[in-house]
Order: structure tokens, then sequence, then C-alpha cells
């Protein structure tokens, strides 16, 4: 849908917002000189496009600089972040005298934004993931009937990246007219010209192909930029890009579109001569050293406690299925809650949520990148988001749940069909390195349910708990263990079998929890007590707890895991016993013993090592 015309802006709107980008770029160059480090030259080819989003496009408290009232703004080149710390501490967020703390060791003003700075929703650097954090921001303020418009600036070098067309194609398909992305394309990258440089037919091509409401304009020429933005308000059904040319350096003439400039700070002299050459500059007063740290950074909202899970005793049930009811049940007790699959819903039953609450469910179709990201957006709107797709799909998510915690949002992630036991569809879609990637994220929980109830009940605590939380969900159908009042706390397991006799204590989940079930029967029927734990929790671990239960059982310890042995639950186990003081007598750690291949679900779990005989097995070889 094509746009009316904007108003002409006032010259002296022109002339006010110009003065804006003069100070925005000295002050870029001053904190980076200042600092011995970043990347001066980043940041003028965006001042004049930053300084029109700020003082004059956005509607914007800096007194509340993260208000769900207020427009927000996303730094996806995140290395240009002394230009958006200076627009914050101009717009009244900060003293601009912070600035020149920029990289200390004591200042919020990292090198690279995270939220703990207030005015920054999502943590950036990892280029390419902005347009996703937007897109999330922008369903956010659509869900609340939010005037809030999201502006993310991206860099041109980040436009290879192919979640930028993720996010592009998920933005148009759910025509987030509410989100503006303004792209620098300042031709030059870091160790050599971009793939286009100044093509700017090529890169509008791209964004109207996607579905964008497409301007091209002179990033410099600040009249443009601020009809650009008022047009872009105007348009409706469709985001909106604004495609800058711009010069890498801008306003400098030693260094503007000039190679080899890229990360490197101004020597003094150089400094003195830049801002001679834009025509002087302010005095900044020395910083008193105040923290504006962002504190605390906000959690997920309570909610009342949903009706229990509901169960026949004899039921079976797959894990993956009792998550999508678990989501329902959520739904009905916490308006926050929201989900998004990859195209996986009818398998990862996100779908039953989805059925009952439409206004809260997205399809993010295959494209884990931009799933993981639109999640962290979300949040960053006070929303409780639950992404779900194939565990082993989010290995190729990883960069972005890491970076998801850098941002220290709170979002819940769902890998389903993880390891052997998936069964025929073969090792490409078994997940057998997942514990280890969710346990190294920092601050993450790692929950691997056994049947429906706990699932739920995990679940549960999922939307109450802040951070990265990951849930491993399993295909086959598994037996109910517990009772619909069962609690999970965190950290926590639970003993199923227990004696004054044990001689061993086995610890599963998932599938090889029932595995362990069945081999302590065989166990028993051959003079051997054994302990039996659930460990629903393998992140984090109760070392202590662990500890006393192996060592009730004569120190003799055996873990089975459907996931290779290196990073997994086994593994898990041994440091945090360790880390209490009290590694086992004895152990043995089994798991997935060779690369997979297709067949039944049972006999894939016994020929590859993880079934109720490898676990005899290893405990008579323990004894």
């Amino acid at each position: 849908m094509s746009a009316p015309s904007a108003a002409v802006p006032s010259a002296a709107t022109v002339s006010a917002v110009k003065e804006k980008a003069k100070l925005l770029s000295i002050y870029s160059m001053m904190a980076t000189t200042a600092a011995g480090s970043g990347h001066p030259t980043s940041c003028m080819s965006a001042a004049q496009l930053v300084a029109g989003v700020f003082f004059h496009a956005m509607k914007f408290d800096p007194k509340n600089a993260n208000s769900n009232d207020a427009d927000r703004f996303v730094l996806s080149k995140g290395h240009a972040a002394p230009v958006l710390y200076a627009a914050l501490a101009e717009a009244g967020v900060f003293p601009v005298s912070r600035l020149m703390t920029l990289r200390e060791f004591s200042s919020e003003l990292e090198g690279h934004p995270t939220p703990k700075i207030h005015g920054v929703d999502a943590a950036t650097g990892s280029l390419g993931q902005g347009l996703s954090v937007g897109a999330g921001l922008a369903i956010g303020a659509r869900m609340d009937k939010s005037p809030t418009r999201v502006y993310v600036l991206t860099g041109d070098g980040e436009l290879a990246e192919g979640q930028v067309w993720e996010a592009a194609a998920f933005a148009a398909h759910y025509k987030l007219d509410n989100l503006t992305v303004i792209a620098d394309i300042n031709r030059l990258g870091q160790s050599e010209p971009t793939m286009y440089q100044h093509d700017m037919e090529r890169y509008r091509l791209k964004f109207e192909s996607e579905g964008f409401d497409t301007q091209v304009i002179d990033g410099h020429d600040v009249a443009a930029i601020l009809a650009a933005l008022d047009r872009a308000k105007t348009v409706k059904g469709k985001p909106q890009a604004i495609v800058a040319r711009t010069i890498k350096g801008h306003g400098f003439s030693q260094v503007a579109d000039k190679e080899h400039w890229h990360g490197k700070p101004f020597s003094k002299e150089q400094l003195a001569a830049a801002i001679q050459e834009l025509g002087g500059g302010p005095t900044v007063p020395p910083d008193p050293g105040k923290s504006y740290e962002r504190t605390p950074l906000p959690t997920p909202p309570d909610f009342p406690e949903p009706p229990p899970p509901d169960y026949a005793a004899d039921a079976k049930v797959a894990t993956r299925e009792a998550y999508g009811f678990a989501l329902k049940r959520l739904g009905a007790a916490n308006p926050h809650v929201v989900a998004i699959s990859g195209d996986v819903k009818n398998s990862t039953f996100s779908e039953t949520f989805g059925d009952a609450y439409p206004d809260h469910f997205w399809q993010g179709y295959i494209a884990e990148q931009n799933l993981v990201s639109v999640a962290v957006g979300l949040q960053a709107r006070g929303k409780v988001p639950f992404a779900d797709t194939f565990a082993c799909f989010l290995s190729r998510a990883y960069d972005n749940v890491r970076m998801a915690a850098i941002s220290r949002a709170n979002i819940n992630l769902c890998g389903s069909h993880c390891g052997v036991s998936i069964g025929e569809d073969g090792p490409s879609q078994m997940a057998l390195e997942d514990i280890a990637m969710f346990r190294a994220i920092h601050g993450s929980a790692v929950f691997y349910p056994s049947d429906a109830v706990s699932t739920e009940r995990i679940t549960e605590t999922m939307a109450r708990r802040p951070g990265i939380n990951y849930l491993r969900t399993s295909r086959p159908k598994m037996p109910i263990l517990y009772s619909k009042d069962e609690k999970f706390p965190v950290p926590g397991f639970k003993v199923l079998k227990k004696s004054a006799d044990d001689k061993v204590t086995l610890i599963g989940a998932g599938v090889t929890l029932h595995e362990a079930l069945k081999a302590a029967d065989q166990l028993k029927a051959a003079g051997i007590a054994a302990r039996v734990i659930d460990l629903y929790c393998v992140k984090p671990l109760d070392g202590k707890a662990l500890a006393a239960e192996v060592a009730a059982s004569g120190g003799r310890l055996v873990t089975a895991e459907d996931h290779w042995p290196e990073g997994g639950l086994g593994e898990a186990v041994l440091h945090a016993l360790a880390a209490a003081g009290a590694p086992p007598a004895k152990f043995k750690l089994v798991a997935v013993n060779d690369m997979p291949h297709s067949g039944k679900p049972d006999e894939l779990v016994d020929a590859f090592g993880i079934s109720a005989r490898d676990i005899v097995e290893a405990v008579k070889g323990l004894m």
C-alpha cells in the first residue's frame, strides 16, 4: 500500500537536527579517542540518521527510556554504540560527561550495547539480529494496541547475514507497519568494501522483494532523512525500509570513504583536526563517576496458579504433547504468555495453545535464528515468550541464544525430538548436542522431563523463571510417573526407587529414566538393589543433595542419557558432585556411543548403547 506524501520539514527543524547530528559525531569521536578503542567511522556514517530518529521521528521519554508507551530504537550495527550512547545522552537519559567513560570497566557504556543501559532492549553486536528483535518489539506493541513505532538501524555489512532476510520476510508477512528499518549503506566493511558497495538499486530491490515500502535517500541530507521518516509513519500494511547512501567517516576528510579505518579510534591530534573540520565542538566536563546502569532488569510478570494437569494414571503421553497442554493451561492464567513455532507446531504440540489463543501465537516458519531473536523482542515488552522447534535445529540459532543471555532476556525455548529415540527420521533430526549447548549458556536452566505431569509443571516454572530456560522434550509416549500435585523445584530431582540396601545410583531423564527403572528391576532380580533418580533439572544441580544419594548407595553411580557423552547429563552430574567435594568412588556414563541411523525407537535405544541392558552391564562392571 503506497503512502501519502508527508509534509516537508521546516528549515528550523532541519537546522536543529543537523546540529544534533554534528554533536553525535563529535561525541562519538571523543569517546572512542578517550577509550583508545572503538568504531568512530561507523558512528560518523550514521550520525545524521540517528539524529533524525531521536530528535525528530521518535516519541521518547528520557526519564522512562524503555517505556511501552514510547517508541523503541534497536541498534543492530552494535559496534556503532558510541553514536547511540551520544543520542541517549543528548536526549537527557544520562549526562554527556558519562560518554567519556566508554568501555571502562566501571562504566555501563560497554563496547557494544546491552540492556544495562536505559533505552536499550537487547544486546547487539553479533550482526544481523537487530531486525528480528525489532519485529518482536513491533508484534508486542501490536498485541498491546500501542501506537509504539520501532526503529532498527542496520549496517550494510550485516545485510549479508541471512537472518536479516528471515526477519524481513517475517515482518512483511505479518504486515508490521509499525516497524521501520534504516540501512546505513556506507560501502566499507571491516576488511574490505562490502559485497554491493553503493549499489543502492540492489538494496532497494532486496527490501522491496520482501514486501517493504522502500525509500532510497542520501543519508547525509538531513531534510531527506526527516522527509523519509515522516513518510514511513504514513505507510499502512507494510514495514518500511529507508536505504541511506552514506560515507564511512563522514565529516572528516582524512578518513572519509577510506579503507582500513574500521574499529580504529583517532589520535588526539586527529580528533582535534576532525572537530575543527566539523566547525568546532563543545567542551565536555569531567564525569563524576555516578553509574546510570539500568537496575533492576525486568523479570517475568507473576500470575495466578493455573489448574493442575490431569492425566489418567495408566495414560501414556509424550512429553512433547504435554508441552502443548501446559501452554494452553498457562494461557488461561497468564495473559502475557505468547508462543512462536518454527513450522513444527503440530509436532511440538504448541498448536494446542495456538488453537486456543490465536492472537498470542505466531508461525515463525523455518527460520530458527529469527525465531529466537523475535522472542527476545517480545520479552522486552513484558511478554512471556515460548519458542519451539526440533531440538537439533536450535543449534542453528545458538548464537542468538548466546546473545539472548547477554541481553539478560527472559525467554523459554522448547526443543523436541531429542536423541536417537525419535526413531526413523535418522540422525539429521536427532538432537544429541543440545544439553551441552544450553548448559554452556550463562544463567540458563536445562529441564528434561520424563512424563507428562513433570513436563507441565516444569513449563509453569519456566514462565515464572527469569533468564534462558530450555525444555528438552521427547517423541515417544511415556507412562505417567507423578500425581498432578507433585512439585518440581529448581534445582531438584526425584528419587523414584530407594532402599537401605542400595549398591548403586542410577540417574536418567526422558527415555533413559524409563530404561533405568527397567534396569533397576532386572538388577533386583540379580540381587543388586539400585536407587533410581529422575534428573528433571539438569542445570542448575544440587550437588550436595545428589552426593548424599550416591554416598548412600556405596559411592557407585551410573548415568544414562539420550545424548552424546560430551557435555551432557552425565558430565553435569560429575561436575556437580566434584564441586560439592564428593566425587563418586566408581562411575560409568551411559550415552549414545556411535553415529545413529534410522530405525525403530526401541531398537535404536538398544543399538546405540542407552537401553536397560546397557545400564545393567554398566552396573555389573562397577560391582
